[in-house]
């Protein structure tokens, strides 16, 4: 399995939402076939080495309201690029249908890059740790 490198490697780091992912995926729980919602993984020869998803929040009942979902890059690639490529990718794939953006992240480092992207720290407590506001795109 192509992703079989890239969950190891996040469990290694304690996270185990690449697991859950592919366990989601398995019994048709979170395919990201929903209206703008995609799943985007980038690939370096023949190894998989980053992966993230947008779907519509399921946290949230505020109308367009996407959500930046099991974004995990590969140890070793990170600080390439490759990461802000991602998100660039899924915010484009996002602007025809979404209005904002937010996701949950556990680490402070992650929370920095995610800053760095534009992305605002929402107070403590709720469903998402950062949001952004998406400028108009085509087809909104």
């Amino acid at each position: 399995m192509l992703l079989a490198p890239l969950v190891g490697a996040s469990e290694a780091e304690g996270f185990g939402f690449l697991r859950r992912l592919v366990r989601e995926w398995e019994v048709d729980a979170g395919r990201f076939d929903g209206l703008g919602e995609i799943l985007l993984g980038v690939v370096d020869g023949p190894a998989l080495v980053a992966l993230g998803g947008l779907t519509a929040d399921p946290y949230s009942t505020e109308a367009g309201l996407g959500r930046l979902r099991h974004i995990y890059v590969q140890p070793d690639m990170r600080r390439t690029g490759v990461g802000r490529m991602l998100v660039e990718a899924l915010e484009a794939r996002a602007r025809p249908h979404f209005l904002a953006l937010a996701l949950r992240t556990d680490t402070e480092s992650a929370a920095r890059f995610y800053e760095a992207l534009g992305y605002r720290r929402l107070p403590p407590g709720g469903t998402a740790t950062h949001r952004r506001d998406l400028p108009p795109g085509a087809g909104r």
